[in-house]
């Protein structure tokens, strides 16, 4: 906005200028402009604001007079290379051109000391030892119609495995562990409640009375 506002600036000076009115027709390119008269095959202007794929605001540029006639001129995007209006345009940018610069400071990655290490290890495990997974899956119909009593668990028609496992602590909890942290030699193929041991590092403290970090884990029919 602000190229644009002194490109304004810059053609309501020209148009206040006794010159522009005194030029002859002959040799003033803007008034062969908006006369619709051709000067040469391209026009040398001088552009007030950036434009794509034509230049920047304060470059000199060639375009035909009809677009620079029909476009440019009327929506104050550039004015005539001549050396008065070169010279309003270089005043103008000095007036509404940002003077602050940007400063890019350097990022400096600061690592983690191992006390804040463990402290963070410490915390994940104290959620996942307090929280509780809640799975919805679908049974085995065929299986569970086949049981000989009801009080025997439902099977799953897909068991769920150790990366489902992590993938729901990551969903539920926002904690992302590996699966060489559960101990599960099998995946949990039957309705109901688990407690899956954890594979922890030794040096995270064990809350009193308790033997190993656990995972509870309930899995519910869908």
């Amino acid at each position: 906005m602000g190229y644009l506002q002194f490109g304004r600036h810059c053609v309501r000076q020209i148009i206040r200028s006794k010159d522009a009115v005194n030029d002859s027709v002959c040799v003033n390119p803007l008034l062969y402009a908006s006369q619709g008269l051709r000067y040469n095959r391209k026009l040398q202007v001088i552009l007030t604001t950036d434009i794509d794929k034509l230049g920047k605001a304060g470059e000199t540029v060639k375009v035909a007079p009809g677009y620079f006639r029909n476009h440019l001129m009327p929506k104050l995007l550039a004015v005539p290379n001549i050396d008065k209006f070169a010279y309003l345009v270089t005043e103008q940018r000095k007036i509404y051109q940002p003077t602050e610069e940007v400063k890019h400071e350097d990022v400096v990655l600061v690592s983690e000391s191992k006390e804040d290490l463990m402290k963070e290890y410490e915390k994940a495990a104290q959620i996942l030892d307090k929280a509780k997974l809640v799975l919805r899956r679908l049974i085995d119909v065929q299986k569970a119609k086949a049981r000989e009593s009801k009080e025997d668990p439902l099977e799953l028609r897909i068991p769920v495995s150790k990366k489902a496992l992590v993938a729901e602590v990551a969903r539920q909890l926002c904690v992302n562990i590996t699966p060489e942290n559960l101990h599960l030699p099998l995946p949990l193929s039957t309705i109901g409640e688990y407690e899956v041991p954890l594979r922890l590092p030794r040096s995270i403290p064990l809350p009193e009375g308790k033997l190993n970090w656990t995972l509870k884990v309930k899995i519910r029919s869908k």
